[in-house]
């Protein structure tokens, strides 16, 4: 079992070949559909609200069951690849992935909505953690792999923000169902081409599989989750306290478990390492910041400057760009620039763009949020790079599936963290904040006290004096929540800069 000090830092092996960049292509398949599926109910929300009529605390698990799933269930996973097969567990979960879409998209109410997520994260954590374990296969000469990593990042990232501009074309022609089956087109491929081009690759002496520590670990995320949710949505309680208690009480266990055992399903000794875990934070922290900006930016564009679903995708495109670019440009630069330097001057753009947002205030011209992506987008893009490439670069090759399990688990912990703490937090101020003009039927008033969208459905029953004076009371309120919200991003973002600079002073473009 590795430890801090005898983690090795260098991997020099055979440069790749033709088959071997067609094999990354194949494996950008399910990068870009995982990553979209993260973000694309950002757009769809306002339909989902509309015609599903969630309550607050349904409309957030609907966004973070998935990622919460998914994140509970990745270094689990990461372990069975390495143990059965990275490439054969990547086509069981994509071919599992593809179905459930298709039952997600006829969801008949939320509950049923929320079940298909859930189990979609079980299958996202099968496809995520071989990826990224395939590519160090794959890839074994240290430059070739930067790059690869970079491409890798840049789709995850890149499918991240993609993934309300998708859900923006798709809601502009279809039911909000669409953006589920995107999957079929997508996965279809990757079943045909990755028996050809992707190398089977596992760990040649596995541990036995620890049912316990995988129990543990889900115990240990999904309850801190809920008590977050339980909080925004009906304040402070036993039954919130009791969560959090179970969570952090699973946590602790989980680590302790991990400590004795002589093949852990995580080495959290790993951690022991501050690039190792200056990486990992840097990775969470950037992922709350990109998943919570796209949480309220979205249902601003749509539901309070009410731009049509294309249009408001559209809004969001140059960021897009400059988080693919950023990505990539980091490659060369790093072997010049420190890479703690790289990602702390990234994550101060990050922080810049919250800042913005906080500044100007409820009334916030759209062109803040234009603005504002692309720097979100250039912090989030380098460095989703440079952690990946440290952290993939700091275990031996035999546990890559655990360490890329790792890396993933951080990116869908910063997923859940983006809509559960930052989105718990705008979904609290807003309830809040709104004052119901008294002439709004109750059931009307109610709907609108759960969300935004459902202020928005209410509103549409009603006369138009009577929903007007409604609509704007729920916008004031989402405004009020999303100020307060980006606040706090920024002040995440000066904290992700702060690790960076510590964490990572260490870590050399030649390790």
């Amino acid at each position: 079992m590795a430890t801090a000090s005898s983690i090795p830092v260098t991997t020099t092996g055979p440069r790749a070949g033709a088959r071997q960049w067609a094999a990354l292509v194949v494996l950008m398949l399910p990068v870009l559909l995982v990553s979209i599926d993260n973000t694309v109910l950002s757009f769809a929300l306002p339909e989902i609200s509309t015609a599903l009529r969630p309550s607050a605390a349904n409309q957030l698990w609907i966004v973070d069951v998935y990622s919460l799933v998914l994140a509970g269930l990745l270094v689990a996973m990461g372990s069975l690849g390495d143990r059965f097969g990275r490439r054969r567990l990547l086509l069981i979960g994509a071919s599992g992935f593809a179905a459930v879409s298709v039952l997600a998209a006829f969801s008949p109410n939320a509950e049923s909505l929320i079940a298909a997520r859930a189990v979609l994260g079980f299958f996202g954590a099968m496809i995520m953690p071989a990826t990224l374990s395939l590519l160090r296969s794959t890839f074994t000469d240290r430059d070739q792999r930067r790059l690869a990593i970079a491409i890798w990042a840049s789709g995850f990232a890149a499918g991240s923000a993609l993934g309300p501009i998708v859900g923006g074309v798709l809601l502009e022609h279809f039911a909000w169902g669409a953006v589920f089956l995107i999957a079929v087109p997508v996965l279809v491929p990757l079943l045909v081409l990755a028996p050809i081009l992707v190398v089977e690759s596992r760990d040649p002496n596995p541990g036995p599989f620890d049912l316990v520590s995988v129990l543990l670990s889900l115990s240990a995320m999904a309850p801190v989750v809920a008590s977050i949710k339980l909080l925004a949505t009906h304040g402070p309680g036993l039954d919130v306290a009791a969560l959090a208690v179970v969570g952090v009480v699973s946590g602790w266990l989980f680590v302790r478990r991990q400590l004795r055992r002589e093949r852990p399903l995580l080495d959290v000794r790993l951690f022991a390492n501050p690039v190792f875990a200056g990486s990992v934070v840097v990775n969470l922290l950037a992922i709350t910041a990109l998943v919570g900006f796209l949480f309220f930016t979205t249902q601003h564009l749509q539901l309070v400057v009410q731009l049509r679903p294309l249009h408001a995708a559209l809004m969001l495109l140059p960021g897009l760009v400059v988080m693919i670019v950023a990505g990539l440009a980091v490659v060369p630069l790093v072997r010049r620039v420190a890479p703690r330097s790289i990602v702390a001057v990234g994550l101060g753009a990050a922080a810049v763009a919250y800042a913005a947002v906080w500044l100007a205030g409820a009334e916030a011209p759209v062109w803040t949020f234009v603005v504002a992506f692309p720097l979100v987008g250039l912090g989030v893009g380098a460095a989703e790079t440079i952690s990946n490439d440290l952290i993939i670069a700091a275990v031996p090759a035999n546990r890559a599936g655990a360490a890329s399990a790792v890396s993933e688990t951080a990116y869908e912990v910063g997923a859940v963290l983006g809509t559960a703490v930052l989105g718990s937090m705008l979904t609290a101020i807003y309830r809040g904040t709104l004052v119901v003009p008294v002439d709004v039927p109750a059931e009307a008033g109610a709907a609108a006290r759960e969300t935004l969208g459902g202020a928005a459905s209410a509103a549409a029953d009603l006369d138009g004096p009577v929903a007007q004076r409604l609509l704007d009371a729920a916008t004031h309120a989402f405004d009020a929540g999303l100020v307060a919200t980006a606040g706090v991003g920024a002040g995440v973002m000066v904290l992700a800069v702060v690790v960076a600079l510590v964490a990572l002073r260490r870590a050399s473009a030649h390790d």
